[in-house]
């Protein structure tokens, strides 16, 4: 009798460390910064490659990637589009909510609609290019926690100096996470797509 009861008490002993050891493991958390709590958008209109003008409400109901870029934009914009483009069904698999990319650009006086429509959605359906003249365009880029400038210049072949970091938004159209480029001396600054993915895969369940 004793020492059956003896085996009862050591396998609960052995019950309860292995529960307090599962409960001291370390969570993975995101490498990104993610807002706790999320951050609301002021209101915003903007022009849009979906055919009609897009507000607050047009983040709704879906996880969006949003990033600054331009139509001319020789290296950052494209490489990030296409880096995008080839995540997506990763990122799709971790929400059953749609995953949608906004590319904002930060070109106004050379970027109209239909350069940034046709940029856009060469990468999918998925991609929204969306525009506004700088008045509009400069405190929802600012916003987001991004930055622009444009130089003053002498001919059309200028560069635009634009954040290459990407911000997360929820389906309640809140500021969730941004994740920053990385800076590699003598390579072009991207986000690691690797790890976006993985810290999507942890940020988008806990959606509630």
């Amino acid at each position: 009798m004793k020492n059956r009861l003896l085996g009862v008490i050591l396998a609960l002993v052995a019950v309860g460390v292995g529960y307090f050891a599962y409960q001291s493991l370390p969570t993975e958390k995101p490498t990104a910064l993610v807002y706790e709590p999320a951050r609301a958008l002021e209101p915003f209109v903007l022009e849009s490659s979906l055919g009609a003008p897009v507000t607050q409400e047009s983040l709704h109901e879906q996880w969006t990637l949003l990033f600054t870029g331009y139509t001319f934009c020789p290296d950052i914009c494209p490489t990030t589009m296409a880096e995008l483009r080839r995540i997506l069904p990763e990122l799709q698999q971790a929400t059953n909510w749609p995953v949608r990319v906004w590319m904002i650009s930060v070109d106004p006086q050379r970027d109209t609609l239909q350069r940034v429509t046709d940029y856009a959605t060469f990468f999918g359906e998925e991609f929204v290019g969306v525009r506004a003249d700088h008045p509009e365009l400069y405190p929802f880029v600012t916003g987001l926690g991004l930055m622009y400038s444009i130089p003053r210049p002498e001919d059309q072949d200028y560069l635009v100096n634009h954040s290459a970091a990407i911000v997360l938004v929820n389906p309640r159209g809140e500021r969730t996470a941004i994740f920053n480029a990385e800076h590699v001396l003598g390579a072009v600054p991207t986000v690691n797509m690797a790890q976006l993915a993985k810290d999507f895969s942890l940020i988008a369940p806990k959606f509630r």
